[in-house]
């Protein structure tokens, strides 16, 4: 697979654990200090030990300053497009351009009909994506409402506030028509280590640029977000041995496999501490090194 170039950038994934309010907030702040690129956040509005992934990005975005802010994915079945584009843009603009909206056609069908959402087939929920990418495109370009789906209408609004900056849009996808709409529609791909290994990358990719070349895009139009884990050890696994020996797997992650952004879930200071303080540079000089001497 082809290395796509992308700037090479490092994120968080803690869980957003309401017990554990200020340790999050706290974290997030930790990771804006040391330099890291995101704070990524999931959206599972029907668990009742989150909190939830709107208010707790709002908070840390008042207490941060650099870091980006993403929903890690929003959870569209219980967010209708116009209300999650105006909270996006929302956030964006109080935070100065700093919001990035990570998009899921939804899962745990039985919790999400328990909040109040609507079972859908698979199907259904992926033609659903497709009008609300479009109608969220359209609010944040501040265009009046004329669409009328079967799923979603915006038919008469009058959209605002306009972000503050382009606001990349990721898709969490799996599946051939999730890839060929990530390819078609999305600034980004944001697949999960454990869900999605590195022998499967590939073959995700190649969907992903067929779809992307047919809708008359260029593959390095997307970016590859990963969601990883890991611990620090002496293992020989993916993941699980020293600073140098992740630095080295992600950098064959990245000018190997295309994946330009490295999201680690962790809810541990030292750990983080350590992935930025170690990992993070050694990967950017790794990837830099290698590109200089022109491996893919």
């Amino acid at each position: 697979m082809p290395d796509y170039g992308h700037e090479i950038e490092f994120g968080i994934f803690p869980t957003p654990d309401a017990a554990r309010h200020r340790e999050v907030v706290e974290l997030a702040q930790l990771a804006d200090s040391l330099g890291l690129d995101h704070v990524s956040i999931q959206d599972h509005p029907y668990q009742r030990r989150f909190l939830d992934t709107w208010t707790l990005l709002s908070v840390i975005g008042a207490r941060t300053t650099r870091i980006r802010l993403s929903t890690n994915v929003a959870n569209l079945p219980l967010r209708p497009p116009v209300v999650l584009a105006k909270a996006a843009a929302s956030l964006d603009v109080l935070t100065g351009g700093r919001v990035e909206l990570g998009l899921g056609a939804g899962g745990f069908w039985d919790a999400i009909v328990a909040a109040g959402g609507v079972r859908k087939t698979p199907k259904e929920s992926v033609d659903a994506l497709v009008e609300a990418i479009g109608i969220v495109r359209a609010f944040w370009a501040g265009e009046p409402g004329r669409f009328e789906g079967e799923h979603y209408s915006n038919r008469g609004l009058k959209p605002g506030p306009v972000p503050a900056h382009d606001i990349p849009l990721w898709i969490g996808a799996y599946g051939p028509r999730m890839l060929r709409l990530t390819g078609e529609l999305a600034d980004g791909w944001v697949p999960s280590l454990g869900h999605t290994n590195p022998p499967d990358l590939p073959g995700m990719n190649a969907r992903i640029d067929d779809a992307a070349v047919a809708a008359e895009r260029a593959p390095r139009d997307i970016r590859r977000i990963y969601n990883i884990h890991g611990s620090f050890g002496t293992g020989d696994g993916l993941l699980q041995g020293t600073p140098q020996d992740w630095a080295e797997q992600l950098t064959d992650l990245a000018v190997g496999l295309g994946m330009s952004t490295f999201i680690v879930a962790s809810d541990d200071a030292d750990f983080v501490r350590r992935f930025a303080e170690e990992v993070v540079p050694l990967t950017r000089e790794l990837v830099a090194a290698e590109r200089r001497g022109g491996v893919a």
